[in-house]
């Protein structure tokens, strides 16, 4: 997994400081990691007393659960976006890969089991990502143009594959995205066991540390042994996979894949994460906090959608709300002013 260096009294002495200095800021980033997950506490309570207090359709079950359904495309997004985030790099390919994923899925539904056309829709994500990832760590790529190449790419092809929508008729093809366990839908406990898992991954597994490390201070993580390049690729083959795995559970839901869907999804998932906390210089965030920002962001849209707020509107509000969090981030870390 690492490529170890030998330990001799030179390495040691020139891996020390490194070591060092990577751990001070660690210790930094947990405690404003707490004070991100303690103002979205009060944030969430401000926003279910003001949607009690003006919404008489907020709290009905039938609210809460389409609430709690919506939440699974930009949570499993929001993590695989985080992760890749973590390693300074950005994902805007995750909207065209749920298109994709969602339309091959519906069209193998017909000649394949269900459960082997969802799998070999949540592999294509999993293949773009790797792709994406290869592209920007072994040919030093920047991921904004890798990624942005890609969101063209592969919306093209899921256009190429099918240019009308595919909706499925065997009934179980929805049950994924419609069936309930008591009054909580299965793909929203799907999206929290993903959120789980990867919070464990990040926090208590060398690959999960490497990657927050990574973008820290690359150098230094590359200097103390880590194979920067191997968990760059992987961040980003997670990031495609949970796109392939969200693009299956809301065809699943919708009952139909359209090679249109997912436009601007990217900018939901991005939303969700700097509400969360993360910096989108890398090394900052955790699954937790981005948790916590996408129910914000899903509870703001919901009571945006039930007062009748259009759509382009609910887009101007997600702009401004990045731009809000980045600037607060901004003046928040040492030795940063605004000018």
């Amino acid at each position: 997994m690492t490529d170890q260096l030998t330990p001799t009294a030179e390495s040691k002495s020139v891996d020390a400081a490194p070591r060092r200095a990577y751990r001070m800021p660690r210790l930094m980033i947990r405690g404003r990691d707490l004070t991100a997950e303690a103002v979205f506490v009060g944030l969430v309570g401000i926003l279910l007393l003001v949607a009690a207090l003006t919404s008489d359709t907020f709290f009905t079950q039938t609210n809460l659960t389409n609430l709690l359904k919506q939440m699974v495309t930009t949570g499993l997004l929001a993590f695989g976006m985080l992760v890749v985030i973590l390693t300074g790099g950005i994902d805007l390919s995750v909207g065209s890969v749920v298109a994709f994923a969602g339309i091959v899925t519906a069209g193998l539904v017909s000649g394949l089991p269900i459960p082997v056309a969802m799998a070999v829709g949540v592999a294509s994500g999993i293949l773009f990502g790797l792709i994406n990832g290869t592209l920007v760590a072994r040919f030093g790529l920047a991921p904004f143009v890798v990624t942005l190449a890609a969101l063209t790419t592969i919306r093209g092809l899921a256009f190429v594959y099918s240019e009308v929508p595919i909706a499925p008729e065997d009934p179980a093809f929805f049950r994924l995205g419609s069936a309930l366990l008591g009054p909580i839908p299965v793909s929203t406990l799907i999206m929290l066991a993903v959120f789980l898992a990867g919070g464990v991954f990040l926090g208590r597994t060398p690959a999960g540390r490497s990657i927050i490390a990574i973008g820290g201070n690359a150098e230094t993580v590359r200097l103390a042994g880590i194979n920067v390049r191997r968990y760059v690729i992987l961040a980003y083959t997670i990031s495609g996979g949970c796109a392939g795995l969200a693009g299956v559970i809301l065809a699943s839901r919708v009952g139909i894949a359209q090679p249109s869907v997912g436009v601007a999804f990217e900018l939901d998932a991005i939303a969700a994460c700097v509400i969360g906390g993360a910096s989108l210089a890398g090394g900052r965030g955790s699954a937790k906090a981005t948790l916590g920002g996408v129910l914000v962001l899903v509870v703001i849209n919901n009571l945006l959608n039930l007062y009748g707020v259009q759509s382009f509107w609910q887009q101007v509000l997600k702009g401004l709300i990045i731009i809000a969090v980045i600037l607060v981030q901004r003046t928040r870390l040492p030795g940063r002013t605004l000018t």
